[in-house]
């Protein structure tokens, strides 16, 4: 007699919906298919208990369906916790397209695509993620009122990009004050993982204030250009999280903070752009911690982004958006305070006050 064994993750696969770690009570999931464009989409409504679910679309030329589904769950999820912690009235959700955002999306994908969004009547609001640009959310707009980020010429908030960036170096400064006593990042050495649009404009900032920037990235090319732009280095060692820096930040793609890495790192902050940077925040949370490195919570510092699209629904000007976003340096060391409290992780301390918040809309709502 043969005896099959079933791993974890094989028998974690029989469930590839509920059964996942990151569905964590998802409202509403959308499998969006058109043969004729190739469109291959999921949207994952996470939560809208605060208002419309409001999150970006990224085209991802992922290695499977498996890895998509993930991909927007913990996407959505972290949307969720974004908007409640920055004080928007926005439930958190997201969208990943599969493929390959270079050679396989048409404007006749992104109407169809748009054509999806619509269907489900303002429940989900997309914006600008990875693999998309303006013009493509200017394409969407043109069949759905429900999408954010269109360009300024349409009435829009643009890119939101730069407001992201400025949001993430507001974190990380208040990280350095927290950890060195001091906000003051000239003299400091930081890497910074990833430089697309956002990753750039951040190394803009820093390289500005007199911080002795490191880049990394797949794209060579890039890397020359960025280097030659503000004066970076580039990354010359073998693994990039045993670099000798002060700051490691993190702005490309997300889980970069592992179990191959977690014990890696020899920074003493983690600040930057990515999303979902901690593979698993109830483990690698707790590591960084006891190895007395201070994190600053993705879903807090990179939320100039969803802040700069939100004045199209709420109606402020640019001004207005950076100001909010400023204040994310108020809000993180706030964050940094009540973990230490409580005698948390600044990761669950976000995502404590997040619930608190939206159990009190609950409630109010219930009434």
């Amino acid at each position: 007699m043969t005896t099959e064994i079933t791993t974890p993750k094989e028998l974690q696969k029989m469930d590839p919906v509920f059964g996942q770690l990151s569905f964590d009570n998802h409202e509403q999931i959308v499998f969006c298919n058109d043969k004729d464009t190739g469109l291959k989409a999921i949207i994952g409504i996470h939560n809208s208990v605060l208002g419309p679910a409001l999150g970006g679309t990224r085209m991802w030329n992922y290695a499977n369906e498996w890895e998509a589904l993930n991909d927007v769950l913990r996407l959505s999820r972290g949307m969720t916790y974004k908007s409640a912690i920055t004080g928007l009235d926005l439930g958190g959700g997201k969208a990943v397209i599969i493929g390959d955002a270079k050679t396989q999306k048409t404007p006749e994908m992104m109407r169809k695509f748009g054509e999806f969004v619509h269907s489900l009547s303002g429940r989900y609001i997309t914006a600008e993620d990875v693999g998309m640009v303006t013009a493509d959310m200017d394409t969407v707009r043109d069949v759905t009122p429900y999408v954010t980020g269109i360009s300024e010429s349409r009435g829009g908030s643009g890119n939101p990009s730069p407001v992201t960036a400025y949001g993430v170096y507001m974190g990380m400064k208040a990280a350095a004050k927290y950890q060195f006593g001091s906000d003051k990042l000239d003299g400091k050495k930081i890497l910074v993982q990833g430089i697309g649009h956002v990753g750039e404009t951040l190394v803009e900032y820093l390289t500005k204030e007199g911080a002795l920037v490191q880049i990394a990235d797949i794209n060579e090319g890039r890397l020359e250009e960025v280097s030659k732009k503000y004066g970076a280095s580039i990354y010359s060692g073998s693994d990039l999280y045993t670099a000798d820096v002060d700051i490691y930040a993190p702005c490309a793609l997300g889980a970069t903070i592992n179990d191959d890495t977690v014990y890696k790192i020899n920074a003493k902050v983690i600040a930057g752009a990515a999303n979902n940077q901690l593979a698993n925040e109830n483990v690698h949370g707790p590591i960084l911690q006891e190895r007395g490195i201070v994190y600053a919570p993705d879903f807090l510092i990179n939320a100039g982004g969803i802040i700069n699209v939100y004045a199209e629904i709420a109606h402020y000007d640019k001004a207005e958006s950076m100001r909010r976003t400023e204040n994310i340096y108020n809000t993180t060391l706030e964050i940094f305070d009540y973990a230490k409290a409580n005698n948390l992780t600044p990761q669950k301390a976000a995502m404590a006050i997040a619930e608190l918040r939206i159990e009190q809309r609950k409630k109010e709502n219930a009434k």
